[in-house]
């Protein structure tokens, strides 16, 4: 049965059915959409703002307070759905609320903090915390996993080549 065929009188019964099915399905969807592409961040802006349209809407209908609570349960279940999906983009942590005051990235600086930190805590049972990203073994000028990999093929080849000769 189409639009055209429709009985007058159901139409406004049948618009109402469609919307009750086809919101939620509606609204699911673009969340997730919303989710997978811009965030949690954005999810609960969507959230707040979806929720203060449904308080602040006035609605002509027997029972609006208890239509509002309906409304709003239906949005919060859906977008609690929603970031429970596993496409939902999860918003990275805020780095910088992270980072110790006064921690530099420079080596030489990290040493003399660490300098200063021992000095400040001696004679102390447990040392200061220290993180090291250096490769124990190798020289201090080592940066990366690909430059520890180049020099120990480099000193296999060397040792290789003694054998042979």
């Amino acid at each position: 049965m189409s639009l055209h065929t429709l009985h007058p009188e159901r139409v406004d019964e049948t618009r109402m059915q469609a919307y009750s099915v086809f919101a939620p399905i509606l609204i699911n969807l673009l969340a997730q959409k919303l989710a997978r592409h811009q965030g949690m961040k954005e999810l609960d802006k969507l959230e707040r703002s979806l929720v203060r349209l449904v308080e602040e809407t006035d609605v002509a209908a027997p029972d609006p307070e208890a239509m509002k609570e309906f409304a709003i349960e239906l949005i919060v279940s859906t977008l609690r759905n929603v970031r429970e999906h596993p496409d939902a983009k999860h918003d990275l942590e805020e780095i910088d609320g992270r980072r110790a005051e006064g921690r530099s990235e420079d080596p030489d600086t990290l040493e003399e903090q660490l300098q200063s930190g021992l000095e400040d805590s001696f004679p102390a049972s447990d040392p200061p915390a220290v993180v090291s990203t250096a490769i124990t073994g190798g020289s201090k000028d080592i940066v990366g996993t690909d430059e520890v990999l180049r020099r120990k093929k480099e000193a296999s080849a060397r040792r290789r080549e003694k054998r042979e000769t």
